[in-house]
């Protein structure tokens, strides 16, 4: 195994508070991902790891800051469930 990371697995990281097992690969890693969250979710870690400014993104999924901020503590949240950090972990 090898200890590459990717920019998906480096905002997982991040986000979650207390990670114990390491993480899957980056492909399965995004195959749970789609089926855990939301399109919308999905769209917004994703845009995490590009760095990017949030207003192309926000006009993308038609949100407003306001929401997008709901959104990501709920992202946030989500990522730090017991059963998702399961999924996310070999």
């Amino acid at each position: 195994m090898t200890n590459q990371t990717t920019p998906i697995m480096d905002q997982l990281e991040k986000h979650i508070r207390i990670l114990v097992n390491p993480l899957k690969k980056e492909e399965e890693l995004i195959k749970v991902l789609k089926v855990k969250l939301t399109k919308k979710e999905f769209k917004v870690l994703k845009h995490w790891t590009l760095d990017e400014p949030i207003a192309p993104l926000l006009e993308k999924i038609g949100m407003d800051e306001e929401r997008y901020g709901e959104l990501s503590l709920k992202l946030i949240k989500k990522l730090n469930q017991e059963k998702l950090k399961q999924a996310v972990s070999l």
